[in-house]
């Protein structure tokens, strides 16, 4: 063939066969684009603390970043210490240090959920019933004052019989209260305990619809978060998986599924002294639920530990490098947000995802600048690589690991281009990025 030349282009096929394919396949376009949506694209916090319902008060949020900074003078006051205990390297002991320190100064918190379940426990309707208007009350207050954790939110009692009607007023009342105090906030988040078949999230949609209908709410503007504490939830009787049976019944309302790390545990018989997030069966779980929640735009949180950092010093070193240690674990299998019990856990929280992100933030960035200026490199990333990388660089910009200053300048990428990155057209994903 001559210079210049190009070959002749021929097909076989009718147009009318490539229309009738696409025709046979619209409903399952359809169910694509319903069922599978992607990641809201959202914030998602790095944790969830939760506070009993009579224990939550104005200075709740402050109290706990006051009480974490405190343990830290008192058992790591510097960068030093503080990575001696963690194994830290010295590249990253000051910068994570200090980024800790000012994330507990700033926003010690990024998730509240007030508790009317297990941390609570049952109480005479009339106490409950005030303590949940007071929770209204003051998680308003906060949003209006500007002292607010990015989410907050409280979690009521399940959908069992025995506290069934407990539980929908809790939530009627605490619901009505930030209704009449302005308003729902748009950091508002629900959690529904101990779910054990897929009609209790229907249950709480039709709940919820109800409440939006007498308040004149648009439809489906409240969510909420399912918590995984049962093994019925994981695993029904027929073998299949329940909780991808739980994303569909909440119709597009779930916004998480949280693992219960001692309940779901103690369900499969676990003894006490073996209830932890690195066990075999709570990786069985979440494992589950991370298959099931992949694509949703329903996000997976871990769970907690109960051992808490208090006493002497040596004690609360060995409470902070396990609670560091299960943190750093979970991230690496993608699990990013946990539940936090107490003050002194959020400091090895926060240096744990810092740490997290700083450590491969470089690696991660010159990767994503090769690949969106399309130049050569050792590693030939594809589509959803880079919509991975950025949905990295998006957390560690979120949770206060990284600056945008220091993320533009080792990329030449602006946040909005990272969010384009991060949550790419569905077909985009099929395309080579040659």
């Amino acid at each position: 063939m001559g210079q210049g030349q190009q070959d002749k282009v021929a097909t076989s096929l009718a147009g009318a066969v490539s229309e009738e394919i696409s025709a046979s396949l619209a409903p399952v376009d359809a169910e694509l684009e319903s069922r599978y949506p992607g990641d809201p694209g959202t914030r998602q916090p790095v944790h969830t603390v939760y506070v009993p319902g009579d224990a939550f008060a104005a200075d709740t949020l402050r109290s706990w970043g006051d009480q974490a900074l405190a343990t830290l003078d008192e058992h790591a006051p510097d960068a030093a210490s503080f990575a001696a205990v963690l194994g830290l390297s010295d590249e990253l002991a000051e910068p994570v240090y200090s980024r800790v320190r000012a994330k507990l100064e700033r926003e010690p918190v990024e998730d509240l959920r007030v508790d009317f379940e297990d941390g609570y426990g049952p109480r005479p309707d009339a106490e409950e019933d005030e303590t949940a208007a007071r929770a209204a009350r003051l998680i308003a207050e906060a949003y209006r004052n500007g002292t607010a954790a990015p989410y907050m939110g409280i979690r009521m009692k399940c959908m069992e019989a025995p506290v069934r009607d407990r539980g929908i007023r809790t939530l009627d009342i605490f619901l009505t209260g930030l209704m009449e105090a302005g308003g729902l906030p748009d950091g508002l988040v629900l959690t529904l305990p101990k779910v054990t078949y897929a009609e209790q999230v229907t249950a709480m949609v039709r709940l919820l619809e109800a409440f939006e209908k007498a308040r004149g709410l648009e439809p489906g503007r409240i969510g909420f978060e399912i918590q995984i504490e049962t093994s019925q939830s994981i695993l029904a009787t027929d073998g299949t998986a329940t909780v991808a049976r739980m994303i569909q019944a909440a119709e597009g309302r779930a916004t998480g599924l949280h693992y219960g790390t001692f309940d779901y545990s103690a369900c499969l018989g676990v003894s006490a002294a073996h209830q932890a997030g690195d066990h075999p069966a709570a990786d069985h779980a979440k494992a589950i639920m991370q298959v099931a929640a992949a694509g949703t735009g329903v996000r997976v949180s871990d769970g907690s530990t109960n051992v808490l950092p208090v006493g002497p010093t040596a004690k609360v070193h060995d409470a902070w490098r396990l609670h560091y240690g299960l943190t750093r674990r979970a991230l690496a299998r993608a699990y990013y947000q946990g539940w936090d019990m107490h003050p002194g856990h959020i400091p090895t929280r926060y240096a744990a995802v810092f740490a997290f992100y700083r450590e491969g933030f470089e690696q991660a960035a010159a990767r994503l600048a090769r690949y969106a200026s399309r130049t050569g490199g050792d590693v030939m990333d594809e589509p959803a690589t880079a919509k991975a990388l950025s949905g990295y660089l998006l957390r560690g910009l979120d949770c206060g690991a990284l600056d945008i200053a220091e993320v533009a300048r080792l990329t030449g990428l602006t946040r909005t281009d990272l969010e384009g990155f991060a949550a790419p057209r569905r077909g985009d994903l099929t395309i080579s990025g040659k």
